[in-house]
């Protein structure tokens, strides 16, 4: 069936002014809880059960599974105690994850109280019952469970034996209250802590799942195991862990001192390689005090100064890295080996979380390197703060500036390792939340090759009354703005709709070069928090051209494939596949054109573009549209119907900006109301067009609208919905 579609969207006069305060053409979004008949539910496409393809494991850069098949996850988190719901619970989760098309699930930090309160590394039995029931359900119905389940490991009364000073580590106190008590940042150098984080997961191995029958270290469908979430030994926040655990700084002096006596004998020795600089006056090697100032931003100062002042990094910087390094190695090795010991042949993180710029970033990527996938987390816009509050805010939007915010985090990953982000949002009060998902679905997993993606974080089995969490979070996966869009990306995604891309870009990188002071690695890591920018050392419109890794050799070289000037032409990039269009024109947008799915992201007020059979063109300021068959293995000309999803902008009713929206006056309240779309709709050869209304939850409802004279005009404003299915 060949297909000639000319689709128009437009607002009225008040949507086309980003300022405007005008809701009152606006729907009120009411979904329900029921997806079981709907036209977008996804159930059908996940493959049951989990595992039935063996574990998940590297090949190269890619996930596959033991038998050789490839998969690509698209997930969400799910943290705290919610593992541990009660099974009437589980039973509203389960259709609700497959519906929407989430074939995997990380489990995070929820190991907190999921001990026996005596002992960190024992298993409580009636916590476990409930987490053996939610696990075995999901790998029932297809979905893939990883854990990342150590965010600080709590040390308990129990373990004070084995501690060193347990007194210390108890009693530490951070302004994020989550790590305080914990082993966070200490582990990564000290052997007593790490055994503890260790003996708690090979204990949660070998516990076998009464419903399944399995040690979870034999069951295919534990995708991943991470050693620990957002910590590395380069991590500023260790500094302030030293100082309330004394002991554990004595002994990274000591272990340190050992290091340098080792490499130059004694401190005179030192003091001339150091060129006596880097030493505290009442330091030495004799005296076992020196101290490795573990503060990425420190290391990432001085690799700065170094590139500005055209001369190597300083040996006392060098040596102080390379031993951290070292050490947070020798942890991870050994975390590896005691888990490989279980048995457990699924694949493994180190941890998620970056170390500045330079050579602490580099040495940090590449201990997660050693053990398995590299993994990373970003946010993009919003506020100050984890919860919705008036104030200034960042209202930038990612399609303005290619490789900003969330895409840009993909600069971390490496030719021969998959690559995840598993934890991501757009967070509001940024009214282009919208924009967050189709990225990630479409340049991340699609053009770059990513290999999972688990948006942070989905706490309720349905979509939240308000687009904040409703307990006032900015992290809430089931805003519309999100979810609504998961059922046409999780479709392109499955049915390999976005071709990956050719290399445009490989970053060689020499580690020992670098380690040797060499500055040849450009990147600069910007960090405000969870929020990350990167600037590579190439222009990062180039990420739109095709794929972009870095390669550990043993020579640094930069590798471009192509002219940049013809692939960057008029501001605006074509991926080397021809499926994807990147245009920083105005405040930018991106358009989709594959045979499955069609669609336009961003700002294209005034412009038309022809997408292979579809012609689109939007007098719009913002919108996300996608075009989608909703048939595995069909494209939209051989479906007997065609799903589209429209999305713009959407508000808690009485919330209230600013005049230029860089500040937030009020939050509002429920119910949440969304912008709504306008089409024109055409396809050649065809003059009469049936087009079924679907609500919000994508059931048909008995509303239809008719084509006149070939033309089909669906006006948000009137039908007050975001799905639509056309039936030929």
């Amino acid at each position: 069936m060949k297909l000639k579609i000319t689709l128009t969207l437009s607002f009225g006069l008040a949507y086309l002014i980003g300022n405007s305060q005008d809701t009152k053409n606006w729907f009120v979004f009411n979904p329900s809880s029921d997806i079981k008949t709907s036209e977008i539910q996804m159930s059908g496409w996940i493959e049951k059960p989990a595992g039935k393809h063996g574990f998940v494991q590297m090949k190269g850069d890619r996930l596959v599974f033991e038998d050789g098949k490839p998969v690509k996850f698209w997930g969400t988190n799910i943290a705290s105690n919610l593992p541990f719901m009660e099974a009437g619970e589980v039973k509203k989760w389960i259709p609700f994850l497959t519906g929407y098309g989430f074939n995997a699930v990380r489990f995070h930090k929820f190991t907190w109280h999921a001990t026996n309160g005596i002992h960190s590394t024992v298993l409580t039995d009636e916590k476990w019952k409930n987490f053996d029931y939610f696990t075995n359900e999901l790998r029932n119905n297809g979905i893939y469970y990883g854990w990342s389940h150590i965010y600080g490991h709590k040390v308990l009364p129990g373990d004070s034996s084995r501690v060193v000073a347990y007194r210390e580590v108890a009693g530490t106190r951070f302004p994020w209250a989550h790590l305080s008590g914990t082993t966070s940042a200490l582990v990564n150098f000290a052997d007593d802590l790490q055994d503890l984080n260790i003996e708690l997961t090979v204990n949660m191995l070998n516990h076998v799942n009464p419903n399944s029958g399995l040690r979870y270290a034999d069951d295919p469908a534990l995708s991943f195991i991470e050693f620990q979430n957002e910590d590395d030994i380069f991590w500023a926040a260790i500094e302030e862990s030293l100082k309330q655990a004394p002991t554990y700084k004595k002994m990274l002096c000591q272990k340190f001192s050992n290091w340098l006596k080792n490499k130059y004998g004694t401190t005179e020795n030192l003091k001339k390689a150091w060129n006596n600089e880097g030493l505290q006056e009442d330091e030495s090697i004799e005296k076992g005090n020196i101290y490795p100032k573990p503060n990425h931003g420190l290391f990432s100062w001085e690799y700065d100064q170094a590139i500005k002042e055209n001369r190597p990094v300083k040996q006392h910087f060098l040596d102080k890295m390379n031993f951290l390094y070292e050490e947070q190695l020798k942890f991870y090795k050994k975390f590896e080996k005691a888990i490989r010991a279980t048995g457990y042949k699924g694949t493994l993180v180190g941890s998620c979380w970056q170390a500045g710029t330079g050579l602490s970033h580099i040495l940090n990527l590449y201990t997660d390197y050693e053990v398995g996938i590299i993994d990373r987390h970003n946010y993009f816009g919003g506020g100050k703060g984890h919860s919705l509050a008036p104030g200034k805010f960042n209202n930038a939007a990612m399609v303005s500036k290619i490789g900003s915010g969330l895409y840009g985090t993909g600069l971390q990953q490496v030719s021969d390792r998959p690559f995840a982000l598993s934890e991501w949002m757009s967070l509001i009060p940024t009214e282009w939340t919208a924009e967050s998902a189709p990225i990630i679905a479409a340049y991340g997993l699609g053009l770059q090759g990513w290999d999972a993606s688990y948006v942070f974080a989905t706490d309720m089995p349905n979509y939240s009354s308000v687009i904040q969490h409703p307990r006032g979070g900015i992290y809430n996966a089931t805003s519309p703005a999100q979810l609504a869009l998961y059922p046409a990306l999780a479709r392109m995604i499955y049915r390999n709709d976005v071709i990956e891309g050719k290399v445009a870009v490989n970053r060689n990188v020499d580690l020992k070069a670098m380690q040797s002071g060499e500055t040849s690695f450009k990147d600069v890591v910007k960090q405000d928090f969870d929020r990350k920018s990167i600037e590579g050392s190439f222009p990062l419109q180039l990420m739109a051209a095709g794929k972009v890794v870095l390669t550990f050799t043993s020579n640094s070289s930069l590798d471009l494939a192509g002219n940049i000037d013809q692939l960057w032409k008029d501001s605006t990039v074509v991926s080397n596949t021809g499926q994807l269009t990147w245009s920083e024109k105005g405040k930018g947008y991106f358009t989709i054109n594959t045979p499955g799915t069609k669609g336009l992201v961003g700002f294209a007020k005034d412009k038309k573009f022809d997408l292979g059979e579809i012609s689109l063109a939007t007098d719009n300021e913002f919108a996300v549209i996608l075009i989608t068959s909703p048939e595995p293995g069909k494209t939209i000309a051989q479906s007997r119907s065609m799903l589209i999803t429209t999305i713009a902008r959407a508000r808690n009713t009485d919330m209230k900006y600013n005049e230029d929206h860089t500040e937030l006056l009020e939050n509002g309240k429920a119910p949440v109301l969304l912008e709504p779309v306008k089409l024109s709709l055409s396809i050649e050869g065809k003059t009469t067009l049936k087009c079924a209304l679907l609500d919000h939850n994508g059931n048909k409802t008995p509303n239809q609208v008719k084509s006149e004279n070939g033309v089909l005009t669906l006006d948000g404003a009137a039908t007050k919905t975001m799905y639509y299915l056309v039936e030929f």
